[in-house]
């Protein structure tokens, strides 16, 4: 393969590690250096004197096919919002082709956004896992575990097997890997979630789960176990380091101190919990308590999109506004929470730009009017750039996004195959 480089005014290495005027060398899938010139032998290059580069974005929880329910049901409680329109509209529509042209849409989105890698629970999952290569992005896909029928699997009593047939369809692919998904303790007995994690273990793969998102969630579960969502997982043996949980916004002291000492990685999902009104976890403390926080977008059909490069500045402005405390999440541990935390929690060697690591990598684009002028370039990724900024993006040393045009993904095509399939729903 041929080697490439991209240069930047500004190479954001890591949070607190900025140089100017440099080259990163790519070479098959990895960095092989950054220099202060330019090799002779190579012939392209992107970015350019005055753009931003940082590490590919780790997007920690999404539901990638729901892109074709954006805008569907907005202004709605969760359990409103899930029961009477998400499930209904889940059994009606969702198919395998739903879900290709769904994840198709969501991987060029988040593609053209910076997002290089993501971590994504739905039903027929190998469909997500089949548009993800296509595009060339990341992914971590669980099929959904659940104890009463789904789009992809009417028998519920096979949920565990059926799990475990799209483990091992995928265990050897080095772009889109496995996870095990139940999708939450209220959807979940406790039998099922102990033959979840035992399947997490039994493969060696991250065990992601949706966990105390909401008040009425933390009630129920009381009310049935007299525990916590977090402490019914620690009951049963289901918080370690391989643990994902989504959204953690109502918790207790004790419930942080278990999910960091279990080493329980958290994907904080602040839009989405904003719109549904859930809440606002509480990462400062989290943080503190030296839990593994990391950021989702959730699904389109609550946020509505997956620019991972909004969350970030939604995420780091929430928290000052919430402590009356401007301090409490500056924009160096706002952008590690977006890609070093991310690639800890799904074990993956990213989120870093240095010799040796994999190549994912974003530029931004230093001539946009809102990115002039640059005094603090991480400030800028957090409080400046949107997702229109990204110009461009390597993934596994394979060029994705050139010049704000995705080289992977046929767009006319896709976006056809979109309003096709909303005029269907419209019509129905």
């Amino acid at each position: 393969m041929e080697r490439f480089a991209v240069q930047g005014g500004y190479i954001i290495r890591s949070p607190r590690d900025v140089v100017k005027d440099k080259y990163i060398v790519v070479e098959d899938s990895l960095i092989t250096a950054i220099t202060d010139t330019l090799p002779e032998d190579i012939r392209t290059v992107l970015g350019g004197p005055y753009d931003i580069v940082m590490p590919g974005l780790i997007n920690t929880h999404t539901h990638a096919p729901m892109t074709l329910f954006r805008g569907m049901a907005d202004d709605l409680p969760l359990m409103t919002w899930l029961q009477d329109y998400i499930f209904p509209a889940e059994a009606k529509y969702v198919d395998k082709e739903f879900v290709y042209i769904g994840s198709l849409l969501a991987a060029w989105e988040m593609t053209r956004s910076g997002t290089t890698a993501f971590c994504d629970g739905y039903f027929f999952e190998d469909q997500v896992g089949r548009a993800a290569r296509e595009v060339g992005i990341r992914a971590w896909l669980g099929e959904g575990i659940l104890q009463f029928p789904s789009p992809s699997l009417p028998n519920p009593e096979r949920t565990i097997e059926h799990s475990r047939e799209f483990i091992s369809r995928w265990m050897d692919d080095e772009l889109v890997r496995p996870t095990v998904f139940p999708h939450a303790v209220y959807t979940c007995p406790p039998d099922l979630l102990k033959k979840a994690y035992e399947l997490a273990e039994e493969f060696d793969l991250i065990f992601q789960i949706h966990l105390s998102e909401t008040p009425s969630e933390v009630a129920q579960v009381r009310q049935q176990y007299n525990m916590t969502p977090v402490e019914l997982l620690d009951s049963l043996g289901c918080l370690s380091a391989r643990t994902l949980a989504a959204h953690c916004v109502v918790l207790t002291p004790k419930d942080i101190a278990l999910l960091a000492e279990k080493r329980v990685s958290v994907s904080h999902n602040a839009e989405s919990n904003m719109k549904l009104a859930s809440g606002i976890a509480p990462v400062p403390e989290m943080l503190a308590a030296g839990v593994n926080v990391t950021i989702g977008t959730d699904g389109c059909a609550s946020n509505n999109n997956l620019d991972i490069i909004g969350e970030i500045s939604s995420v780091a402005k929430l928290h000052k506004i919430n402590t009356m405390d401007p301090t409490v999440l500056d924009e160096c541990t706002a952008i590690a929470l977006v890609s070093e935390n991310g690639a800890k929690a799904l074990r993956f060697a990213g989120g870093l730009l240095d010799a040796g690591r994999p190549a994912d990598i974003v530029v931004l684009d230093g001539h946009a009017p809102n990115m002039v002028p640059v005094y603090n370039p991480v400030s800028h990724v957090i409080y400046a750039a949107t997702g229109n900024n990204v110009k461009d993006v390597v993934i596994d040393g394979k060029i994705i996004v050139q010049d704000f045009k995705s080289l992977t993904v046929d767009e006319e095509a896709l976006i056809r195959e979109c309003r096709k399939i909303q005029k269907h729903i419209s019509r129905r």
